[in-house]
């Protein structure tokens, strides 16, 4: 449906938008900051060691921020501003209202320890970047490049939100319709997609596939019993969860891929990978074969990295990664 003419609207999106193929993301490197900050990446992998063990939910929560952050102006730690007078940050639309807490934690312990190791050298961008990677590694994923350099953006708008973030109850042709304005394919938004085998969703993030008229027949039926009991009381406790792979939650690996082909995908947009004639194919592929899993999802992390990139013009070093440095920005 949407591969045949992909190529050539794949070329229209790149010409459409160029934050994603502009000149600041082509000189970020490896190396950034060996001479500035040499001890970024030792004590960026040292603290997100430490938070993982106290929390276990970090990892899937910091690389949940890193997408929102990314699909919205760029790679550029806006997600990370809180709302001032002057402003309703993103991080305060109703979408990003679920933003797990540790992820912003993670990322503020780090930039301490930055500072006081290298003041006013490392953006907050390139930490979010950095610890998502590491983070990512630590529960069981692959190892990808990050490169480094990014600056912190100026703005951050909570109206603009929606229609730039995938939702829990989005179709496929919703998803890839946000994923093309991004630059990605068909299959890279599949492979991202796999960032679902660790982390939760709230119970009314998927409450309409076990409750009313419109529940899902298409869930499994002991699996939808079991959500059904533990979402009860959704209504009263919003805070209620469960993990997006049942299986192995706290595991990196392609168990979520295995999981939808047996009508256990959580989400209503996890599913519709599998019911889709144009992503099962490689559904398929991941569930039979976690290396092409990993190989795919490293690509598609280190290109979703290079989304909208600020340089030196377009941003700054943020003194605290949830204050722009001008108040009334």
């Amino acid at each position: 449906m949407l591969t045949s003419s992909f190529l050539n609207v794949f070329i229209l999106v790149l010409a459409l938008v160029p934050s994603i193929l502009s000149a600041p993301a082509t000189s970020l490197t490896k190396d950034y900051y060996q001479k500035s900050c040499p001890d970024f990446s030792k004590i960026v992998r040292e603290t997100v060691t430490t938070k993982q063990a106290q929390q276990p939910t970090t990892a899937a929560g910091t690389l949940r921020v890193f997408f929102h952050d990314c699909f919205l102006e760029g790679c550029d730690a806006s997600v990370l501003v809180a709302t001032n007078s002057f402003n309703k940050a993103e991080r305060d639309d109703e979408l990003n209202e679920s933003l797990p807490g540790d992820a912003f934690d993670i990322v503020t312990r780090i930039k301490t320890a930055l500072e006081l190791s290298c003041p006013g050298v490392v953006s907050c961008a390139d930490i979010l970047a950095q610890s998502t990677r590491d983070l990512i590694t630590i529960v069981g994923g692959p190892f990808y490049e990050v490169k480094l350099g990014r600056k912190d953006g100026f703005e951050s708008k909570a109206h603009k939100v929606r229609g730039n973030i995938p939702t829990a109850n989005h179709t496929v042709h919703d998803m890839m319709s946000i994923f093309k304005k991004n630059g990605f394919t068909l299959k890279e938004m599949v492979a991202l997609s796999g960032g679902h085998t660790v982390g939760f969703a709230h119970c009314i993030e998927f409450s309409n596939r076990l409750f009313g008229p419109r529940a899902d027949p298409e869930l499994d039926s002991r699996y939808a019993d079991r959500l059904k009991d533990l979402c009860k009381h959704y209504t009263v406790n919003k805070t209620m969860a469960a993990f997006l792979d049942p299986i192995t939650p706290g595991k990196f690996d392609n168990m979520y891929f295995k999981n939808l082909k047996r009508g256990l995908g959580l989400l209503a947009s996890d599913h519709a990978l599998f019911k889709d004639n144009g992503t099962r194919p490689f559904v398929d592929l991941y569930a039979d074969n976690q290396t092409a899993f990993f190989e795919d999802f490293a690509r598609a992390m280190e290109k979703l990295g290079m989304v909208g990139v600020k340089g030196d013009k377009d941003g700054e070093v943020r003194r605290k990664c949830d204050h722009f440095n001008k108040l009334n920005v």
